[in-house]
Parts: C-alpha cells; sequence; structure tokens
C-alpha cells in the first residue's frame, strides 16, 4: 500500500480507517486482495442502495456500452436520457402526485445543492439561504455555507456567507418551541436576518448524526415557508432513492418541497448521476446560464432506469426496507440496553441508523473494532460519536443479522477495554 501513501494526497479519509486493497465486491460484501471478504454496512456513503454490481443493473449496462451508444452527451438529446426521464415520470413522480421538472447539473450531489441554491436566489432576488444545526450539504463553497460541521468549514480557506443556521429538530431539546427563533427572527425587522431566499433541509441528517426529523416538524417548516414566500429545498442526496423506505424521505411527511436535491443512489450503480428537481414556475434558467461537462453521463441513464424497472413498480422494496429497519432498530435497542454505559440512545429510519455513544472516543474504535472482525461501517456527527449504519437495501435479513451480531461483539469489546 506504500503507493498509496507515496503518491496520493493527505486528504484521503475513509481507506485510513480500512487499511486494506479490495478488489471486487458483490452484493451487500467486499473483497480484498488477500482474499478476505467484509460485509459492507457502508454501502458507498449510501450509493449503493442495491448492493454492488447488482446483476440486472451490471446486464444492461454491458449491453448498452457494447452496443457502441453514446457515452458522454453534454445536454445533447439522447435516447438513453429519454429513457430516463419517460421512467422517472412514470415510476416516480406520476405515482406521488409530482410535477417536477428536471434539471441536470452535474455528476455529484454537490452539483445538485449549487443548482438548487442558485436557482432559489436567480427566482427570489434574495441572497441569504437558512439551513439548520448539523447539516452537511457537499464540500463546495456554496454547499459549504450550509453546512454547519465547523473542520468542514475551516477547510473553505475562504468566509462563508450570504448563510444563517436555524436550530434543527429537537436541536434544543424541546425546550423552545419548533420556528420560535426562526419565526421571530422573520418577523422582527431589527433582527438582522435578511428575508430568505430558500430554506435547505435533510429530513435525516445523515453526515450530522443520523439526527431525524419528525413529520410534525417537516410540515411546520413548509407552512412557515409557504406564509413567509421562502422556497423550501429538500436534500435528498443521501436518504433519497427509498434509504429511508419511501423513494423520497419526505413523502412520510406529507410536504411537497420547492426544489429537491438527488443524487448518490440514483444511477443505481455507483454511478455519478445527480438531478435538481424544481417546480415548473421555477424553471427561469436561461439556456447554458448553469451548466457542466458531466452533466449527461448516459451510463447512469441506463443503471437508473434498471433500478426505477427492478425496485420501484409497486411497494415491494418499500416494505422490504421498513422490515429490514425494524430488524436493525431492535438489535441496536438490545445492544443500548446491554451497554446502558456505552450507548446514549439509538436514531434512524428505514436502512439509516446511528447508535450514539457516550463518549465521543467509542465510535471510531467500535468502528475499527468492526473492521478486523469483517464489518464496514463509519462514523458521524459533530464529534463522530455516531456509530453509522448504511446498508444496502437489499442486504439479506442473514447477512443483516450477522452484521448486527459483529457489531454487538465489537461494542462488547471495545467497553471492556475502556472503562465507562
Amino acid at each position: 500500500m506504500d503507493v498509496f501513501a507515496r503518491m496520493e494526497s493527505e486528504v484521503r479519509g475513509y481507506c485510513r480507517g480500512w487499511p486494506t486493497v479490495f478488489t471486487t465486491a458483490k452484493g451487500s460484501h467486499m473483497t480484498d486482495e488477500n482474499g478476505r471478504t467484509y460485509l459492507d454496512f457502508f454501502a458507498g456513503a449510501g450509493t449503493l442502495n442495491y448492493g454492488h454490481n447488482n446483476p440486472e443493473l451490471k446486464r444492461r449496462l454491458i449491453d448498452y456500452l457494447a452496443g457502441d451508444a453514446v457515452v458522454h452527451g453534454l445536454d445533447m438529446y439522447t435516447t438513453a436520457k429519454r429513457d430516463f426521464l419517460e421512467r422517472f415520470n412514470e415510476y416516480v413522480l406520476t405515482p406521488r402526485g409530482l410535477d417536477y421538472k428536471v434539471q441536470f447539473p452535474g455528476p455529484a450531489g454537490n452539483h445538485a445543492v449549487e443548482a438548487a441554491l442558485k436557482l432559489a436566489r436567480k427566482y427570489t432576488g434574495r441572497e441569504t439561504i437558512v439551513s439548520f444545526t448539523n447539516a452537511f450539504h457537499g464540500m463546495t463553497l456554496g454547499a459549504l455555507a450550509v453546512t454547519g460541521n465547523s473542520m468542514k468549514r475551516t477547510g473553505a480557506g475562504v468566509p462563508l456567507g450570504h448563510g444563517v443556521a436555524m436550530p434543527y429538530d429537537n436541536y434544543l431539546d424541546g425546550r423552545t418551541p419548533d420556528f420560535l427563533l426562526f419565526e421571530t427572527m422573520l418577523d422582527d425587522s431589527g433582527s438582522g436576518l435578511d428575508k430568505p431566499a430558500a430554506v435547505i433541509v435533510e429530513t435525516i441528517q445523515g453526515e450530522g448524526g443520523i439526527n431525524v426529523a419528525t413529520a410534525e416538524w417537516l410540515r411546520g417548516l413548509q407552512d412557515l415557508c409557504r406564509r413567509h414566500d421562502i422556497l423550501l429545498i429538500v436534500d435528498d442526496v443521501q436518504m433519497g432513492c427509498g434509504r429511508s423506505g419511501p423513494f423520497f424521505s419526505f413523502e412520510d411527511a406529507g410536504i411537497t418541497p420547492d426544489i429537491v436535491c438527488l443524487s448518490k443512489s440514483l444511477s443505481g450503480y455507483g454511478l455519478p448521476f445527480a438531478v435538481t428537481l424544481m417546480r415548473r414556475d421555477l424553471d427561469v434558467w436561461e439556456p447554458g446560464e448553469h451548466n457542466g461537462t458531466f452533466r449527461g453521463f448516459n451510463p447512469a441513464f441506463v443503471t437508473a432506469v434498471a433500478a426505477l424497472e427492478e425496485y420501484w413498480v409497486g411497494a415491494g422494496l418499500e416494505k422490504q426496507t421498513l422490515a429490514k429497519g425494524q430488524q436493525v432498530e431492535t438489535a441496536l435497542n438490545a445492544i443500548a440496553l446491554q451497554h446502558a454505559g456505552a450507548v446514549d440512545s439509538v436514531r434512524g429510519r428505514g436502512l439509516a441508523w446511528g447508535l450514539v455513544m457516550s463518549d465521543a472516543e467509542l465510535a471510531p474504535k467500535v468502528c475499527e473494532e468492526a473492521f478486523r472482525r469483517g464489518l464496514l461501517m463509519e462514523t458521524s456527527g459533530p464529534e463522530s460519536e455516531v456509530v453509522k449504519l448504511l446498508p444496502p437495501l437489499t442486504t439479506s435479513e442473514a447477512d443483516l443479522g450477522q452484521g448486527l451480531e459483529i457489531l454487538a461483539e465489537s461494542v462488547e469489546a471495545v467497553r471492556s477495554t475502556v472503562a465507562v
């Protein structure tokens, strides 16, 4: 592994927690060059909801490439793009009563966020964007301005302006009524808060520590935005595409965002792909006003269509995800009960879960121990105090059970060496 340390930037991160060289991956497993196989509860940070090298998606991709079909298309019309737009409307938007226009802003989630922020400012003529404590929206400058993590914000190297943070759901432990500060500042001309162009929110904060907003809080936020003529942006980059159960994580709350950001598992295969969805009347872009060289990656359109046709015709995947989520929740609650001094709480929904440790130093140690035992997990939260579980949605109940047993053993092993 010397070449990585010698040639690759010090910014590399995940490889430090998993010091091995991976060669192959299939379903919920990854194998390294020594032949050891690991159970994956990371799923490419939520990019591989349908597992590694999903066979049906792979078959369609190979067939597409074998036919010398268009790979790079900018924003040209192609058959692959047409198929995606038709299927996305048929299987996702229309059944949910949503009438969004689709923008292809670039290949990654931060591109979807940057486009959303620019569009909101252009449409409203205002500059300020309101985000929330512990939010994470990406590493480019606009996205960082609405991200809460101080370490990531400092990395920008320049002032991050035109963003204001408000308390996320339960940030103040229920001591203050929802939106009291936000609404008071909006109504007070002396508060220093300029009328925002938009509010951007994650319904479940993944990098922020698996903080789950209640349906009541989300409905209250939508109501506030509508009363004050503020656009509501939902960043569904990590929690969309079925991670919380429904295709969109905001469905259970019964809200309809003005703008939605999607990426990560949208291609279904780990290929770069992002979209920004917007109300039709918000589409005030001039041709070419926001563009990008890789905003039309046609192989991703192909695998995205395959994922929609395989998993989003009917409600089968949603029901399976929610059932598996109950399996995870039960196991995590048992771990929390057994290790009450080391575990503060369990948080999550669908197949996004967090085991909140009482001491921030414990979570990385649990993940390190899990790696030694053959399980890939990461931490999240402002102090990396949360052991985060994001297994592929297609993970079998047996594999989930095995991974949860490894997690329980890892917590036990760490606790036995640390006084809590």
